[in-house]
């Protein structure tokens, strides 16, 4: 599965408190949708090993992000591409087989999904084929209510720094001047487990 090549948009916002000090926040986000898709639990797959029937199956991602095979047991697969995931079965296999050739194809997308959440017609999580940028998460929530404070959006993202630890960012949306194409933060795309929040 390919997509257009993913890019970085690096903001500094300025702290707009009144005697605070300057403040530089950066936010890290895709203004296009990421040139390859990694793999995530629920995902299903169909493994293919050339000339082997018995190691050939379909399997999906567990919830701890691996999958089990024939002789080698279980695999790492979540955060991969469907071609590294080619060549780790691969390697595994090495030790059974002489140049075992494993082709991997992405057969269900289950592990893309967001939340829209607040003031929203139809709050909830939405399970998603294909990426969508904030105006279309928003649109799949069925837009705003009356009482909706449009420029006070926010995306919860879950990240993690260089020692893995996982925090949590919070991305400011103005709705307002997306539409007049001068927001600070475009209408960017969102990752697998953003929550939209509408207050």
């Amino acid at each position: 599965m390919r997509f257009v090549t993913s890019c970085f948009l690096v903001v500094l916002l300025a702290c707009g408190v009144a005697g605070c000090a300057e403040e530089q926040v950066n936010y890290k986000v895709d203004m296009v949708a990421p040139s390859e898709f990694l793999l995530g639990p629920e995902d299903v797959l169909v493994v293919t090993v050339w000339k082997n029937q018995d190691l050939s199956r379909e399997v999906a991602i567990r919830p701890d992000g691996m999958i089990s095979m024939p002789l080698i047991g279980d695999v790492p697969a979540a955060n991969l591409t469907a071609n590294s995931l080619a060549k780790r079965i691969a390697d595994r296999l090495t030790e059974y087989m002489a140049s075992p050739i494993v082709s991997v194809q992405l057969k269900e997308v289950n592990s893309y999904f967001i939340y829209v959440l607040g003031e929203v017609p139809k709050p909830g999580k939405y399970s998603l084929k294909s990426y969508a940028n904030v105006m279309q998460g928003i649109s799949l929530g069925g837009g705003f209510t009356a009482f909706a404070k449009k420029n006070q959006i926010k995306v919860l993202r879950a990240t993690s720094e260089g020692a893995g630890m996982k925090h949590q960012i919070e991305i400011p949306v103005h709705y307002d001047d997306i539409l007049k194409g001068h927001a600070a933060v475009g209408n960017f795309y969102l990752r697998s487990g953003d929550v939209i929040v509408v207050p």
